[in-house]
């Protein structure tokens, strides 16, 4: 008899701290999970500062370069593909043609000195940048963020209570296009 009470007791301290331990796990991933969605939502918010920005850019680009029109319609087709993107992957994927569209209508600035020279194209130019940096600070953050979610989902025991409480890898990482290691000519 006290055989039998001593392997339910054993029995039933197993099945707690296994139960304790489980939660925990999932308190964890749903932590970190938080902190994804946290990061992201600073993500987005200094995207959407850069495409508030655009329109005014491109006003004043447009007004001295009338015959850039192609660049120009690029920088607003991608901030519009921006604007309508609803999940972070097609919003990175958006920045990203974005950030080319931008980096293009920045070398035809280079063929304008009197746009270089404009006060308001300076102005915007410099908000603009401020804003890049914010944007890199923010997307690093949100990597790290989704690499830490993910790296715990995978690590043993977690994976095991990832698959029980149904959470999924995070694959919406910010990633260097092909070509962005090269940078852009700039004609004379």
């Amino acid at each position: 008899m006290k055989i039998g009470l001593v392997i339910i007791g054993v029995l039933v301290l197993f099945v707690l701290v296994a139960f304790g331990w489980a939660m925990g796990a999932k308190n964890t991933l749903v932590t970190e999970r938080e902190s994804v969605n946290g990061a992201w939502a600073q993500v987005d918010v200094a995207l959407q500062r850069r495409a508030d920005l655009i329109p005014n850019l491109v006003a004043t680009v447009q007004g001295f370069a009338k015959q850039e029109q192609a660049v120009i319609k690029e920088v607003t087709d991608a901030r519009a593909a921006l604007g309508g993107a609803r999940n972070p992957q097609e919003k990175i994927d958006a920045n990203s043609r974005l950030d080319g569209a931008l980096s293009r209508l920045l070398v035809v600035v280079e063929n304008y000195p009197q746009i270089k020279s404009n006060e308001n194209f300076l102005r915007l130019q410099d908000e603009l940048a401020g804003t890049e940096n914010r944007i890199a600070i923010e997307r690093r953050k949100y990597n790290e963020a989704v690499q830490k979610y993910n790296t715990d989902i995978e690590l043993f025991p977690n994976s095991i209570a990832a698959s029980l409480f149904g959470f999924h890898r995070n694959d919406a990482y910010f990633k260097t296009e092909p070509g962005a290691r090269t940078p852009p000519k700039v004609q004379f």
